[in-house]
């Protein structure tokens, strides 16, 4: 009678909070919209999932995207009477409390239902959920924990069809692994979606529900198998799916088979992409009061998998021989790549480079700046997993012997733009996320060198100059008051020019320095800065006679943008990633267009891009060594850029309908190429977007196509189908300077 009256009274007190001695409930909005911890997702152009940002990995899936195996295997092992239930079942205590009694297994007591409750309850971090009384200790904690799932298991099952309850138990449900939620556990485990789930899969997943590490099939497969098979003769003696003894066998005689991929920031496409992405959603999200973690968003970016692919396949098989020939030269030389400006190696680098690392800092604080502890711990070796071009390897480094390592890497950028739209279709910041977080499209800025002629060449076309006006290859002296006159030499033939006669076209095809620093001199350094900035450059650009020659640092992302105002008519278009977000119910929170402005009129534009092409079709222009089949039935334009030192190479290509730029240097300025020859663009950048675009032009679903470049819409000012090469009796304009025809 004590026990009949006692029992729903004390229910009820917990579920009222009486006098707060119990500790409140989970809110209604929890308990009717259990969606707790949603990662937000990451979506190609294309419709292809990139990545997820995330607490807890965990994506939700609704019944109908569920295998039907997976759910029948679910019900049979877990709660076979869940259809005759209304989320206690009084049948299924009465045999734990007989089996308790006799001292046999006859099974847990749980409902699926309660499971779920159980799951909402525990995942929940508010502590105020837990009154006076449960802080007595663990026996009254648990004792009120499981009085509260009880009340929320008949709170879901007023709320919610039987479905929506598995549904919902399946993605509060933790596999190891990082894997919260059984589409990511599906991903994980299988790289498959739940509505493929086959039955031998269905049962390693639902047999880790009650030990997900235990059970884990990558880690423990032995327990794995085992448990598989118990969930399998479960499966069995019910009749579904495997009708005799032998079938049974016969399955439980399978190994398991995984195609186990955990998923982080460090694997899958785009990896510099999602972390740069990821750094500005932070901003945007704080901003509005969301949680990127824990909102469920869908984020739609402009990258394209396909060309992200192709570009990532196009950087490893360039730098993986580039990385080899590096190490050669530079044994063969007998020192090591870091040097000065004249050549010879900079003494105590790694000493002074060492100071700005993590375990420096760490042992420094340990055991003081100067100690003798601090050296001995820096030169200990200790057990490491490295990078290799090969694959990961495990050695044993000392924090000098990783330093000396990874310093030796080159490095690359590429990014790749839409230049109508101004989507970016595909970014690599660097050779690997994991041991090489830095970005170099746009984090990291260098010095560009030749690829910043176009822009002096862009304000010479403005400014009337054709593509054909001709100057002798002689190299001008500036003279700056207070600082020693300067005359840049050419990077091939006589250091000041061989006094030959050139069209603006063939200069910039061949990168003469000389004609370059002329046409600098004409139009004047400030203007020269202002049209670079007016076109897409946004760095400091320091108003010097070397500009020309690309000496101020700019990013990889700025020369993109601004090449792609040349293809697009004039027309600059700031270059941006995200399309559309959207929350988790498919409501679109914010569109993204892009920021476009009237920068040079289309005239100068298609003369800069005729001037570009000037590199592909010129004799000894610097694009002349691209591979037929791309150039076979198509207009490129290409422009090389190697700094005077050696330490980066350049590479810009533009077609109508994808201008690409890639960067190829050391992780610092100080890391040289062995020589100008092996570390100009032409060589060490150049490679990877010809081996990108054969890829592109080889796959017609990327929708890149050859073609020609847009002419303007007014016609051409001036004919450029046709010209004589230059000679002697070429006249000098009337209103050149007097510097230039001296």
């Amino acid at each position: 009678m004590v026990f009949t009256l006692g029992l729903p009274l004390y229910v009820f007190t917990v579920k009222i909070d009486l006098f707060g001695l119990y500790g409140g409930m989970p809110s209604l909005r929890e308990i009717e919209n259990p969606e707790n911890d949603l990662s937000s997702e990451i979506l190609s152009a294309d419709g292809v999932s990139l990545g997820h940002y995330f607490r807890y990995n965990r994506s939700q899936v609704h019944y109908n995207e569920l295998s039907s195996e997976l759910v029948n295997t679910l019900l049979i092992s877990e709660d076979h009477r869940f259809y005759q239930h209304s989320g206690l079942d009084l049948p299924a205590y009465l045999r734990v409390i007989k089996g308790i009694l006799t001292f046999s297994n006859a099974g847990g007591g749980s409902t699926l239902t309660q499971q779920l409750a159980k799951n909402l309850y525990t995942q929940n971090t508010d502590r105020s959920l837990d009154g006076p009384i449960a802080k007595l200790g663990n026996l009254p904690r648990r004792a009120i924990q499981k009085t509260k799932e009880w009340i929320i298991s008949v709170n879901l099952e007023e709320n919610f069809t039987k479905e929506e309850i598995v549904a919902m138990y399946l993605n509060t449900s933790n596999f190891s692994s990082n894997a919260f939620g059984i589409k990511v556990a599906a991903e994980t485990y299988f790289n498959k979606q739940p509505d493929s789930l086959n039955l031998q899969e269905s049962a390693i997943l639902v047999g880790m529900l009650q030990a997900p590490s235990l059970f884990n099939p990558k880690r423990n497969p032995n327990n794995a198998l085992r448990k598989r098979n118990e969930v399998l003769s479960k499966v069995f003696r019910h009749g579904y799916k495997i009708k005799t003894k032998r079938q049974f066998d016969s399955i439980k005689a399978l190994p398991i088979e995984l195609r186990y991929s955990v998923e982080n920031q460090n694997e899958g496409l785009a990896t510099y992409f999602r972390t740069v992405l990821g750094n500005y959603l932070l901003t945007y999200c704080n901003d509005r009061g969301i949680d990127l973690y824990n909102s469920g968003l869908k984020i739609y970016t402009t990258i394209d998998s396909k060309l992200q692919r192709y570009a990532e396949e196009a950087v490893t098989e360039h730098m993986k021989p580039l990385q080899q020939q590096f190490y050669k030269e530079w044994k063969a030389r007998g020192g090591n790549p870091w040097v000065d400006e004249d050549g010879h190696e900079i003494k105590d680098f790694l000493g002074r480079r060492i100071r700005q690392t993590e375990a420096y800092r760490r042992y420094a604080e340990k055991y003081g700046e100067n100690s003798d502890s601090l050296k001995i711990m820096l030169k200990k070796k200790k057990p490491m997993t490295i990078f290799t071009w090969k694959g990961e390897r495990d050695t044993l480094f000392s924090s000098y012997d990783s330093l000396f390592y990874y310093k030796q890497f080159l490095e690359t950028g590429m990014m790749a733009m839409d230049p109508i739209s101004g989507h970016i279709k595909a970014w690599v910041g660097g050779i690997d996320h994991k041991y090489f977080k830095f970005d170099h499209v746009r984090q990291g800025k260098r010095q560009p060198g030749s690829t910043f002629k176009p822009f002096v060449y862009g304000l010479a076309m403005e400014s009337d100059y054709s593509p054909f006006y001709t100057l002798r290859d002689i190299s001008p002296q500036f003279k700056v008051k207070g600082q020693p006159a300067w005359s840049p030499a050419n990077s091939d033939g006589p250091p000041k020019g061989t006094g030959k006669l050139m069209t603006l076209r063939q200069a910039m095809a061949q990168s003469k320095n000389s004609i370059t620093a002329q046409m600098m001199q004409a139009l004047g350094a400030e203007n020269v800065v202002e049209f670079a900035h007016r076109v897409g450059i946004d760095s400091k650009l320091d108003a010097v006679p070397a500009l020309c020659l690309g000496v101020s640092d700019v990013s990889l992302y700025e020369m993109v943008g601004a090449y792609c105002t040349f293809v697009n008519g004039g027309i600059n278009t700031k270059p941006f990633f995200i399309t559309r977000i959207e929350d988790k119910n498919g409501n679109v929170i914010d569109n993204f267009v892009p920021k476009t402005k009237e920068a040079i009129n289309e005239q100068t534009a298609y003369k800069m891009v005729f001037m570009l092409r000037g590199g592909v079709e010129e004799s000894g222009g610097s694009s002349v060594g691209l591979p037929y089949e791309l150039k076979k039935d198509n207009e490129i334009g290409g422009k090389t850029g190697t700094t005077n030192d050696a330490s980066d190479g350049w590479y810009i290509g533009v077609t109508h309908d994808l201008v690409t730029g890639i960067w190829v240097g050391g992780d610092e300025r100080a890391i040289h190429f062995p020589s100008w020859v092996f570390g100009q663009g032409a060589s060490s950048a150049r490679p990877i977007w010809a081996k990108f675009m054969t890829k592109v032009y080889a796959d017609p679903t990327t929708g890149i196509t050859k073609g020609q470049f847009k002419r303007p819409s007014t016609g051409l000012d001036i004919q450029l189908d046709r010209y004589k090469e230059p000679s002697d009796s070429v006249k000098i304009r009337d209103d050149e300077p007097e510097d230039i025809k001296n």
